[in-house]
């Protein structure tokens, strides 16, 4: 039984146990509306940390409000919808809708005079293609001067005793300071456990890191390599990753009239371009320059002085059209990156963390009351039997760079506990016979088991080496499913895996005669 299918199981036995508890209700709706939707992906960090903004870069457009307003004060869903729609769900009464008002091509939410302390939710669909398989949660800011507005957001997505609704988190940084590093320990405390398989870091606002030079995010990406290897930060997230917000924002929305007062400013002398560029203030300020003040402005606005500075420059590599160069933009501003991060190991693992979720959720409820006996041996036969989170951890050391496991290893372990066919998991061809990709599968697990009982291993390497052990046996399972119900099932969705260093080095390799039978 898989895990999403044991967390079921546990709602289920939880229904029956306490049918008629208003709470116990509420808790197996807000659940299993949970396994119903995407992957339901927060988006948090401090106040000004840029949350808004690369929100919009991860959409494709600017729907969420970047300027401080009342609605960025309140939590904001954004998920696919074919006709955009906005709906105001207050703490107490029905939800309501609101006008969808756009503003010069930008989203406008207004709250309808709804005061941002009655409001628990507003929903935005919208019909971006980038949403069929993410809800993206908008998190109001930390460390605001409004204490109630931070403790809120504190407490909806670290709170060990109300679980939060969202399934994983992109956590914005722009220097990693105590206050980080305490919500991200409070994030992992309320989804269950303190090992950084649901959390990844971004370093916002790159390009201001170099002062808006134009190679500020080279200087990014070093600074954000030396947080990944920080043990402080590496024990809470999977990764760092540079993104330059408004860039990446910008270059997703880059309108006609902006590409060409920047083909404009491009074809201007060398000398005039490097002078009117030392400043923001010298290029929104300079007379006699073949581009209106006020266009100017706009593309500071949208674009920063970095991001006009690396337009320029791209431009004079012969860039052809507006789409090319938004394209180049899109590609320089790190948003690339943070997307195949969330798709390869959040989205293609949202079952696993749904179910993760859900089990914490009760857990969480059976710390303020006693669960009935029922529900316990289901809950314990779920987090007994949770070899999908086992994986996750495997793949989050990987990332560290700390999975002990022999370099000549490295590979096959990221294949086995990744995504992908039973035959692609074991390095094969998709094409593979199954009689050849039984085969292989028993001389791996052989492998695999003779390396586990190497006395040379200490405690955490031979449990790593078990859980490799257990996932060949699933592919195992897997086949012998497929051969009793007809087709094979294709595996676990396809993804791409990637790893941030390779292993110092690690444990002999060896073989045996132990064979998997039955």
């Amino acid at each position: 039984m898989s895990l999403d299918q044991r967390a079921t199981a546990v709602l289920a036995a939880l229904d029956d146990a306490l049918r008629g508890d208003p709470d116990v209700a509420a808790l197996v709706r807000r659940e299993r509306a949970r396994h119903a939707d995407p992957l339901r992906l927060a988006v948090g960090g401090m106040v000004k940390a840029g949350k808004s903004t690369l929100v919009n870069a991860l959409i494709g457009e600017e729907i969420a409000p970047t300027d401080i307003g009342e609605c960025t004060r309140v939590v904001t869903w954004y998920r696919f919808g074919r006709v955009p729609r906005v709906v105001l769900h207050p703490r107490e009464g029905e939800p309501r809708p609101l006008p969808v008002v756009r503003d010069g091509g930008r989203l406008v939410l207004d709250l309808d005079g709804t005061p941002p302390e009655e409001v628990d939710r507003l929903v935005v669909d919208w019909p971006s293609v980038h949403l069929r398989d993410v809800i993206i949660v908008d998190v109001p800011g930390l460390g605001s001067l409004t204490t109630e507005l931070s403790s809120r957001s504190r407490s909806y997505l670290a709170d060990p005793d109300a679980p939060t609704d969202a399934d994983a988190l992109v956590y914005l940084l722009r220097h990693a300071h105590d206050a980080d590093l305490d919500f991200l320990t409070g994030w992992h405390a309320a989804s269950g456990e303190g090992v950084p398989i649901d959390a990844v870091a971004v370093l916002s606002r790159a390009d201001e890191l170099g002062s808006g030079r134009i190679d500020a995010l080279v200087s990014a990406r070093d600074i954000a390599a030396r947080y990944r290897d920080d043990p402080a930060v590496a024990r809470r997230v999977l990764d760092v990753r540079p993104v330059a917000g408004l860039l990446a924002q910008a270059s997703r929305t880059l309108r006609q009239e902006e590409y060409a007062s920047l083909v404009a400013l491009a074809a201007l002398p060398r000398d005039d371009r490097e002078r009117l560029l030392l400043s923001a203030d010298r290029l929104a300020g300079e007379a006699d320059v073949p581009v209106p003040r006020e266009a100017r402005a706009d593309l500071l606005e949208r674009l920063g002085i970095f991001g006009v500075r690396l337009s320029l420059a791209v431009l004079r590599t012969g860039v052809p059209d507006a789409p090319a160069l938004a394209a180049e933009l899109t590609r320089r501003s790190g948003v690339g990156p943070v997307r195949d991060l969330v798709d390869e190991h959040f989205v293609a693992r949202a079952r696993d963390l749904k179910a993760r979720a859900t089990l914490a959720a009760v857990r969480a409820l059976g710390r303020t009351r006693a669960l009935p006996a029922a529900v316990e041996d289901e809950l314990e036969r779920a987090e007994s039997d949770a070899h999908a989170l086992r994986e996750l951890g495997v793949l989050a050391r990987a990332r560290l760079g700390t999975l002990p496991v022999t370099r000549e290893r490295w590979d096959a372990a990221l294949k086995l506990v990744g995504t992908g066919s039973p035959a692609a998991r074991l390095g094969l061809d998709d094409d593979a016979e199954d009689a050849e990709v039984r085969s292989v599968a028993l001389a791996r697990l052989d492998e695999w088991r003779t390396a586990a009982e190497d006395p040379r291993l200490d405690r955490d390497a031979a449990d790593v080496h078990r859980v490799l052990e257990r996932s060949i046996e699933g592919i195992l399972d897997e086949l012998d499913d497929d051969d009793a119900d007809g087709p094979p099932s294709g595996g676990r969705p396809v993804v791409r895996i990637g790893t941030r260093t390779e292993p110092a080095g690690g444990a002999g390799q060896q073989t045996g005669d132990e064979r998997r039978t039955g």
